[in-house]
């Protein structure tokens, strides 16, 4: 068997799937359950979203939701189809949609991508609803908007952002081949972060099954087969504590004591070419790296919160104050991971490192479940023992904030002055044709308006002049290239934040696609 250290494989599970039939849910969705499994699909058919305006980068954004299977959506719009609509937007028939209900075409044709999903159209203006029923909005799970105009996004993301009861707000705006998008929320807490790190292996802290394990084999007299196929945990957990009794209890220290040690594993071959060995050699550092709770874990536990915790407080908060509490108790660590990396070895040693593994951890899991003060469900407890070693709490900030910070942009115009320049002309586009709407914007007005933003005394970098020249040449154009480019984007942004699973963009995300180039601002 062989296999990145990062691929985690569970041979039972995996045999005992292959015999189960899948039901049509499961075929349907099948690509996507395996980036976000059973509970990330289940919020996202819970979910109900809002897009405000059927533009063609809404239509495209919803199309992208719509087929994972969001639960239901709302395309509020009080406009008709116009000439340019029929022609930039594919999720309308042309001209024959043209005159009616934009939201209702919208909504007509894009329900057909996925019968499962739930899609209404609502024909009131947006400022009517915030004047006169804004608790309407805490009724989805997000609102996502594209080129609203300016006064009303403002009233909007003020209103959103007023109560942490009300759903997070995801900004597009897009001018040719320049756009930007941002998404406001308040916190962001994550348990399937789904990093590249992997959870500890204990291998210099071995718990006694797999100790007593690793100390039982003898490798001297063990037929060449069977040799060939020990896995690079047992190897190191075996050489690691043949190494302690002959250096006081010391792991290696120096240069030379690793170098040593790992001449010391290759010395245990019985065969050149036994893999199994190269692996644990690789593997070695793993011996001399201690098992400790990762700073950015630990940093979580100072949280404010974890010491006013009461029946109502969030799942994620008292989990994370069992998770405090368990590391408190030895080995002073995180609770063990049940999976195991891809390695060198054969089916049947493998599988008896797995179990022992698995038995491990779901002792550990009795313990840390014994440590909460609610009721939890299994699931989430389950998911939170297994990702316990990349647990996030994401800090958010209200749209506009990043413009009102002159030192903030002053900064990042001189760190990244290709998507600050962007950043900023496509804000002063929007203000200039929130002042005139009717009036085409010149480079001219626009530049004076970003000098005002961040003061007169800074100077503008080159770059800005490619930006500017691009909004002023299209500064209402939708092209529908930039539409599909946007409503992939933005999607997967939403849905991580709809599954609370992957880490999403915290700022601005500027692209170009002229020059073809993505960057992340204003965090």
């Amino acid at each position: 068997m062989t296999g990145s250290s990062h691929e985690f494989q569970d041979i039972e599970e995996a045999t005992t799937a292959l015999q189960s039939q899948p039901d049509n849910k499961t075929r349907r969705y099948d690509r996507q359950l395996r980036l976000w499994a059973a509970s990330g699909q289940s919020a996202l058919e819970s979910s109900r979203i809002l897009v405000i305006s059927a533009s063609a980068t809404s239509s495209s954004v919803l199309k992208n939701l719509v087929l994972p299977g969001i639960g239901h959506f709302t395309i509020l719009d009080h406009a008709s189809v116009s000439h340019s609509d029929a022609g930039n937007n594919f999720f309308l028939e042309g001209f024959k949609s043209i005159g009616k209900s934009r939201a209702e075409e919208a909504v007509r044709l894009l329900s057909e991508l996925n019968d499962g999903v739930e899609g209404k159209a609502d024909t009131r203006t947006l400022e009517s609803i915030l004047d006169t029923q804004p608790e309407w909005f805490a009724t989805f799970t997000l609102v996502i908007t594209h080129n609203l105009e300016q006064t009303i996004l403002e009233k909007l993301s003020s209103l959103l952002w007023s109560d942490d009861t009300y759903p997070p707000l995801a900004v597009i705006r897009s001018a040719g081949f320049l756009a930007e998008f941002f998404i406001q929320f308040h916190e962001h807490n994550i348990i399937e972060s789904h990093s590249e790190t992997s959870p500890s292996l204990r291998i210099d802290k071995p718990f006694p099954a797999l100790l007593e394990h690793a100390l039982s084999l003898d490798l001297s007299s063990m037929d060449p087969t069977e040799h060939g196929h020990i896995p690079y945990v047992t190897i190191l957990v075996r050489a690691l504590e043949d190494w302690k009794k002959k250096h006081d209890g010391n792991p290696p220290k120096s240069y030379a004591e690793k170098k040593e040690f790992k001449q010391g594993i290759l010395a245990l071959k019985v065969k050149y070419d036994e893999e199994n060995f190269d692996e644990a050699e690789a593997q070695a550092y793993r011996c001399w790296s201690e098992t400790k709770v990762p700073s950015e874990i630990s940093a979580l536990f100072s949280d404010p919160r974890l010491a006013s915790l009461g029946p109502t407080s969030p799942p994620f908060f008292h989990l994370l104050a069992a998770l405090r509490d368990f590391t408190l108790l030895p080995p002073y660590a995180l609770p063990l991971s049940p999976t195991l990396p891809d390695m060198k070895s054969d089916t049947n040693n493998y599988i008896h490192l797995q179990r022992l593994y698995k038995t491990q951890a779901e002792e550990e899991k009795r313990v840390f479940k014994s440590l909460l003060t609610v009721p939890i469900e299994d699931s989430l407890v389950d998911s939170l023992v297994k990702n316990a070693h990349a647990l996030q709490i994401m800090q958010g900030k209200k749209w506009g904030t990043f413009d009102s910070e002159k030192s903030a942009l002053v900064n990042s115009l001189s760190v990244s002055p290709k998507e600050t320049s962007t950043h900023l002309a496509l804000s002063a586009l929007f203000t200039l044709l929130s002042r005139q709407p009717d009036i085409p914007p010149t480079e001219e007005a626009l530049r004076t308006e970003i000098q005002s933003v961040i003061g007169q005394g800074v100077e503008l970098p080159e770059q800005l002049d490619d930006a500017l020249g691009e909004i002023v040449r299209a500064p209402t154009a939708e092209l529908p290239n930039v539409a599909a480019f946007l409503g992939g984007m933005v999607a997967q942004e939403v849905i991580k934040i709809i599954t609370k699973q992957y880490v999403p963009a915290n700022g601005y995300c500027v692209i170009d696609l002229i020059e073809t180039w993505t960057g992340v601002i204003g965090n």
